[in-house]
């Protein structure tokens, strides 16, 4: 298996993953590759047109569905190619050994020619995400928080055959109910940015504190994630953020921020 991992919590996820592997005497080998490959990701409108210069494979949906992945040939480079975004656009994250990193970059780029391609960083993904509703892990979601809470239950298969890691707490989890849930916030005033932890008050009072937060600029807004108590998680209900002191207003909005998710 080629597990990706996000790239702060490499560290963390390895050291799990080795955990487990221990409790199974070795049936199972972890071997960190990372220094091994360079990553890409081609995501937008033009990405499709873009790859497919490169490439000889079927780029179409029906051939290369969201969340697979496919061996290609990407000009003259070996290229593991996910069908994956973190942006809410369309796209591919692109692995190839180290050694093909340069060419792979000037391939993509010469291909992008004429076709608005750019290239972006951290800040462009992060205002990205948050307008698409990803979540993070260290931030948005963490060990002390469910999936259900985050409103990422879809992703739980509780039935999975033979079962997995803390399936039991999960079920624990779902009997108890919600008490909390993230919810996306965007601020009156698109100037004032929050950047974690700040108060979210209802009514005056404390119902949560802020999980990640940043400025949309597709949407030209504020936009800020919480968990709130689960009586004040309606869209539509005004919130106040405690920012260095003044109380900002806003409101709790429907997920995703802009638009409808991709694919």
């Amino acid at each position: 298996f080629l597990i990706v991992t996000g790239t702060a919590y490499g560290t963390h996820d390895a050291a799990w993953l080795r955990k487990q592997a221990r409790r199974r005497m070795d049936r199972v080998r972890v071997a960190d590759v990372t220094g091994l490959y360079c990553t890409y990701a081609l995501w937008g409108p033009a990405a499709r047109d873009i790859l497919g210069r490169l490439t000889s494979a079927d780029l179409s949906s029906d051939a290369f569905p969201f969340m697979t992945s496919q061996e290609l040939s990407v000009g003259d480079v070996p290229v593991r190619a996910l069908q994956v975004t973190f942006v809410g656009e369309h796209g591919w994250e692109l692995y190839a050994p180290s050694e093909f990193g340069a060419r792979l970059w000037s391939s993509l780029w010469q291909a992008g020619e004429g076709c608005g391609l750019v290239a972006g960083g951290y800040r462009a993904i992060e205002s990205m995400r948050l307008e698409k509703g990803y979540r993070v892990w260290g931030t948005d979601i963490t060990p002390e928080t469910s999936p259900y809470e985050a409103k990422l239950g879809f992703c739980v298969k509780l039935d999975k055959a033979g079962g997995f890691e803390g399936r039991d707490a999960l079920l624990a989890a779902k009997d108890r109910g919600l008490t909390r849930k993230l919810c996306a916030i965007v601020l009156d005033d698109p100037a004032r940015v929050a950047l974690g932890s700040e108060p979210v008050l209802v009514d005056g009072r404390v119902s949560g504190r802020v999980t990640s937060a940043g400025f949309g600029y597709t949407v030209a807004a504020s936009i800020a994630y919480a968990y709130l108590d689960i009586g004040d998680t309606e869209p539509g209900t005004p919130v106040a953020l405690d920012l260095f002191g003044d109380l900002v207003p806003g409101r709790v909005v429907a997920e995703p921020v802009l638009g409808k998710a991709a694919p």
